[in-house]
Order: structure tokens, then C-alpha cells, then sequence
């Protein structure tokens, strides 16, 4: 199992350029591309990523897009380009990236580790047991679900309860839904490369330094 700690700055660059040639070759050409050759053996074990697209609007960064895999079902090098594509083309928040936004677009790729179960004697405990700026969030519950990256709330400067009510909200769900006995809640942690501007430079994202 790939251990975030094994991927170096150098992977991530990879990892970005790739997700960024993934997404000009689909939506320029229609064409899905093959992992690279020279792909480390790192990026071609199993593992959780999510690609996420920004769009700079006046100076500011708002979402374009974002899906990926939770669960490391995929090498992670195919996991890119699969979550490239569908961040571009197949969020149901967005309608699919134009050919003329791609040179306003910043490319994100976080990688994941396994979500792991928070277990609780009490929902009330649930705050107690997530650190922000490390933690992401899965919800399970009956056919609901939803999950929100560890960059989330400290984008929006949320504290722990409102990153719970968040994440409830984006499961379709009541706002207080985390307090319910039958919910499972899951967490895990990631590491995140970006471009500091479309097609700029590739740094490698440290949330503690974020606000």
C-alpha cells in the first residue's frame, strides 16, 4: 500500500503535469492518455486521489471541478487521469471545461490515504477526534454519502462543528446529521500539490501555513 510519505516533491509535479495534460488532450483532442513510460513505481501502486480544478476569477481561485477516488481501488497514476477527465467533464456541479478556460485553470491533485473509521461511544465525541488541517471527511448512512477534502475547512476557515455540518450537507443531509447514533464517519489524510497559477509552477500545499 503506497504511504503518503513515499511520494516526493518531484512525484507531485508529475503528478500535476500529468492531470493537467490528461485534461488539454481530452477536452482538445478527445483523447484519453496512457500512463507515461517512465511513470515511478511509486505512482503505479493503488491509491486514493482526488484532482480538483480552479477557475481564477478577478484574482481569486472558485471551483471548477473535483472528483477522484476515496477508495484505492486504481494505480494512482490511472486514478489521475480517470479523476482528471471526470473533473473536467463530469462534475454534475458544472457544466464540462471549455477549451478557452484552460489557460485560467489551476490543477490540484491531492492523494489520499485509506479512510479509516472514527469510532465513538457518542456522536458528541466526533469534534474531539478530527484535526483541521489534517483530516478529511467521508459520511455513510444508508445510501447517503458524501465526502470533504482536508483543505476544505481551512479554506473556509471552518472550526471541527461546522466542518461536521458541512460535510452532512454535502451527504444530502441535515446539517446536524453527525449527531445521529447511526452515521459512520470516516477519516483520512492526504497530501496536495497545485499549481501556483495556471500552468505555473507546482508547489507542494502545507495547510498549516493557510490564512
Amino acid at each position: 500500500m503506497l504511504k503518503l510519505e513515499d511520494i516526493t516533491d518531484e512525484m507531485g509535479i508529475f503528478l500535476v503535469r500529468l492531470a493537467r495534460q490528461t485534461i488539454e488532450s481530452y477536452i482538445k483532442n478527445g483523447i484519453k492518455i496512457s500512463p507515461p513510460e517512465k511513470t515511478p513505481d511509486v505512482l503505479r501502486e493503488k491509491a486514493g486521489v482526488f484532482v480538483t480544478l480552479n477557475k481564477v476569477i478577478n484574482n481569486e481561485e472558485e471551483l471548477r471541478g473535483c472528483i477522484g477516488y476515496i477508495i484505492p481501488h486504481l494505480p494512482l497514476v490511472e486514478a489521475v487521469i480517470d479523476s482528471a477527465i471526470a473533473a473536467a467533464t463530469r462534475d454534475p456541479r458544472f457544466h464540462p471545461v471549455a477549451d478557452y478556460e484552460l489557460d485560467e485553470i489551476i490543477v490540484e491533485v491531492t492523494v489520499l490515504t485509506p479512510p479509516q473509521i472514527i469510532n465513538v461511544r457518542d456522536p458528541s465525541e466526533y469534534p474531539k477526534k478530527i484535526e483541521i488541517g489534517k483530516d478529511g471527511l467521508l459520511l455513510e448512512w444508508h445510501g447517503f454519502g458524501g465526502t470533504l477534502l482536508p483543505q476544505v475547512p481551512v479554506e473556509y476557515n471552518w472550526d471541527e462543528v461546522t466542518f461536521l455540518e458541512h460535510l452532512c450537507l454535502k451527504s444530502g443531509l441535515p446539517r446536524e446529521c453527525w449527531k445521529w447514533h447511526d452515521v459512520k464517519i470516516y477519516k483520512y489524510q492526504g497530501v496536495i500539490f497545485k499549481e501556483t497559477k495556471p500552468r505555473g509552477d507546482i508547489i507542494r500545499v502545507d495547510l498549516s501555513k493557510i490564512h
